[in-house]
Formats: structure tokens, C-alpha cells, sequence
């Protein structure tokens, strides 16, 4: 059985805007898929539908064989921003993703089992901050942040990671660095993960499958070696993107690295 599927999944905003159109694919438990497409594309909405966040006007999500109808706490979610307390340390950032399975008591007093403590420190060791567990969130690098936002969703235990845009405001090495430690980590815990991005090279280099989407529908699903060229442009500029991007060519030689 699949871990993850959409099947005929359709979300209209507000009566006529259509975010997604008909949109059904299955992916296997472990499978580290990229998600691509322009801005507006319908990629932030097909992940909170799949987070419970947001309910289909048609159509059904199903994860580990049960159907989200709100959000779901096996769900964990790396965002753009990282929404780190920069005052706390790495360590008490990391330590909030067992929230989920704490009582309200203990959530207020900051208080929580060795096991979630422990659970912190060894996705913090995931992460390559172990080192770093102590320093205080506000004095880290950017990609630092992102690092201690993927050991949150860690600590959640989750069957399914999500990432909306992960690297968009890192530079190239630091954006590498993320993706690295995000696909080892979901290859150490056999965890199906779906990432978000803009930049076609490092989607390319990370990704196991990819998913296309444009205007809402999804328009391609393939492996690396069909993510061709060709394909990006349809994905990015439509039918007739290909004549687009070589028009685009001369004032952007270099789009498969900031690609949108």
C-alpha cells in the first residue's frame, strides 16, 4: 500500500479560484519527492491538503491508509521561514516537536521525558548541530536555523515530512548543505518526504521523483533522468515555454539555478 495518495483531489478558493484541479498520485513509503513549479502553481496548497491544514472541496487524501480530515500529528513540516524561538537554544527548539505528545502541563512548565530529550539530541546528531545543541537559536546561520527546523520535525516522529520551500532564501552551499542532511535523514528513518523547491539543479541532485505542477494540475511525474530540460520549461513556462525560455536565455544563461 501506498503511504501517501491524492485521488481526483480538486481545492476551489473562494467559488472560482482553483488552486487544484483533479490532482491523484500514489507515493510509496521512504520515496524523497520534489515538488516543482512556477509561483502560484498550486505547490503550498497540495501541501496543506496533505497536512490536514486545508480540506478538499473534491477528492481524498489518504496517509498510511487513514483519510485526513484535519491536521494530522504524524504530519511534520519544515517551513521557508523556520519559525525558530531565537532566544532558546537548538536543543529547546529541537525539544518543541514532542509538543505534540505532551499534556498541556507539561508543554507550560517546559517539561518533557528523557526519551523526548534524547530524541532532540539524536536529531540534532542527524542534522550535523549536536555540536551546537547550546548555542541560542538567534546567533545561528541561516542554514543553521533550517537545520534545527528539520531536527523539530524530527523529534515529531512523523510517518510523512513536508517541506514548503526549504532553501528558497539560502545561498547554493548552505541550500546543499540542507538538502543533505534532509535526505539523509529521511533515508535513516525510511520516512516519505515531500520537498517544495525552486532551484531545478538542487532538485535534480536530491530528489528521487519529481512532481510537476502548473496552474493546479499535475502535468508530470517522473525520475531524473525525465526531468529533462524540455520538461522544466513546460513546468515553468507552459506549452510553449520552450521558445520562452530560449527568449529568456540571453538576460538568464544560468535560470536552472534560481529557476522559479
Amino acid at each position: 500500500m501506498p503511504a501517501v495518495s491524492l485521488d481526483n483531489v480538486t481545492k476551489i478558493y473562494g467559488g472560482d479560484t482553483v488552486a487544484l484541479r483533479d490532482v491523484s498520485f500514489e507515493i510509496p513509503e521512504g520515496e524523497f519527492v520534489v515538488l516543482l513549479g512556477p509561483s502560484g502553481a498550486g505547490k503550498s496548497t497540495m501541501l496543506r491538503v496533505l497536512n490536514g491544514l486545508t480540506q478538499p472541496t473534491e477528492g481524498e487524501v489518504i496517509i498510511d491508509q487513514e483519510p485526513v480530515h484535519d491536521e494530522r500529528s504524524e504530519v511534520g513540516m519544515v517551513f521557508q521561514m523556520h519559525y525558530l524561538i531565537e532566544s532558546m537554544s537548538a536543543f529547546r527548539n529541537a525539544l518543541t516537536g514532542a509538543l505534540s505528545r505532551s499534556n498541556f502541563a507539561q508543554s507550560a512548565l517546559t517539561m518533557y521525558p528523557e526519551e523526548d530529550k534524547r530524541a532532540a539530541l539524536d536529531a540534532l546528531d542527524t542534522v550535523g548541530l549536536l555540536d551546537e545543541a547550546g548555542q541560542r537559536a538567534g546567533s545561528m546561520s541561516g542554514g543553521q536555523k533550517q537545520r534545527v527546523g528539520i531536527a523539530r520535525a524530527l523529534v515529531q516522529q512523523p510517518d510523512l515530512l513536508l517541506a514548503d520551500e526549504p532553501v528558497s532564501s539560502l545561498d547554493p552551499k548552505a541550500a546543499k548543505d540542507v538538502m543533505r542532511y534532509m535526505k539523509e535523514a529521511a533515508k535513516e528513518r525510511n520516512l516519505t518526504t515531500i520537498a517544495s523547491l525552486h532551484q531545478v539543479n538542487i532538485a535534480r541532485e536530491f530528489g528521487d521523483r519529481f512532481l510537476g505542477v502548473r496552474d493546479g494540475e499535475l502535468i508530470f511525474d517522473g525520475d531524473r533522468e525525465d526531468l529533462t530540460m524540455d520538461v522544466v520549461d513546460q513546468i515553468y513556462y507552459g506549452e510553449d515555454g520552450k521558445e520562452q525560455a530560449e527568449d529568456l536565455a540571453t538576460t538568464a544563461p544560468d535560470r536552472g539555478e534560481d529557476d522559479e
